[in-house]
């Protein structure tokens, strides 16, 4: 027994005519017999009996009838699921990414791809960096996004794709500083500054070029994460070396705001960023070109941000 045998079945019963059920299958009337009478032999019992040109079902057509009926809505309902999938407007994607993004950036652009697409299911969960490759590593997730550094034991369980950047100069709006093209480390040697924690490689370079600079490194907050930052930068309390994504993210959330300005930062402080997807197992279509699209969008960003 097959598809196009139930397909052919369910025509005649819902019909109750062989020739009504050919033309509705545009199929020729011998053809469709040769179906019902197939099935019949496959299943070694009648399920008509023939009154001249009449089929009158047999009780066993009537129990085959409701079996036939779900299976081919099921088939038909799994054939349009995996038709969405195919077109990528249905589907669940899980994602798993550091504070920065995943506090505006990414929501933004979630919110953007899944825009006329209601059958589409997004997972966000934020966590740091080492966490979201950990997370992706052991499968939990689709997509990992988090700081480009480099991290030993579980690389080879996740593949990274890297996009490297600069950090910024996050200065106050009406600091003197705010008025230059670049923001070097021996004019801010003394002023109170912000950076992440000291175990974080953001924080050694930049103590590095102010001691290179031969400039006081005056740190007066550290954090985490750069956001909480910018609060104490908007402040007037203090200035930080920080990410662009961060950087673009308060730009955009306080949108009209000017509290905080964004220069380049000299020497250079890389911190670049990775997109993570496991090793063991290959992305869905729906999954792949959302990170293909990210890709894209956080690529022209930091192409913005170096100009």
């Amino acid at each position: 027994m097959n598809s196009h045998q139930l397909a052919v079945f369910h025509e005649v019963m819902k019909t109750g005519s062989v020739s009504q059920a050919a033309r509705n299958l545009h199929r020729t009337q011998p053809a469709i017999s040769a179906a019902i009478k197939t099935l019949e032999e496959e299943l070694g019992l009648p399920l008509f009996l023939r009154e001249g040109r009449r089929l009158v079902p047999v009780p066993e057509a009537q129990y085959l009838m409701a079996e036939a009926t779900e299976i081919l809505s099921r088939m038909e309902t799994a054939q349009q699921n995996l038709a969405n999938m195919r077109d990528r407007v249905q589907g669940s994607i899980r994602i798993v990414a550091m504070p920065g993004p995943s506090t505006y950036l990414l929501p933004e652009f979630i919110s953007r791809f899944v825009a006329g697409k209601p059958e589409v299911r997004v997972t966000l969960a934020t966590r740091s960096s080492p966490q979201v490759r950990s997370l992706v590593a052991a499968n939990s997730f689709d997509i990992g996004f988090c700081d480009m550094t480099r991290f030993r034991g579980d690389r080879k369980l996740y593949a990274a794709e890297e996009l490297p950047s600069n950090c910024l100069c996050a200065v106050p709006a009406g600091h003197p500083l705010a008025q230059q093209e670049v923001v070097t480390a021996a004019q801010l040697s003394g002023q109170p500054m912000g950076a992440l924690q000291p175990d974080h490689t953001t924080y050694q370079a930049t103590s590095q070029a102010f001691q290179a600079a031969g400039a006081e490194f005056n740190l007066r907050y550290d954090a985490q994460y750069f956001l909480p930052l910018f609060h104490f930068i908007a402040a007037g309390q203090a200035c930080a070396v920080v990410d662009v994504l961060s950087a673009e993210s308060y730009r955009r959330s306080h949108a009209g705001e000017a509290r905080i300005r964004f220069l380049p930062f000299e020497p250079q402080i890389p911190f670049g960023y990775s997109i993570l997807t496991p090793s063991e197992r290959p992305l869905s279509q729906l999954a792949a070109s959302f990170a293909a699209a990210w890709r894209e969008y956080v690529t022209e960003i930091l192409a913005a941000s170096a100009r």
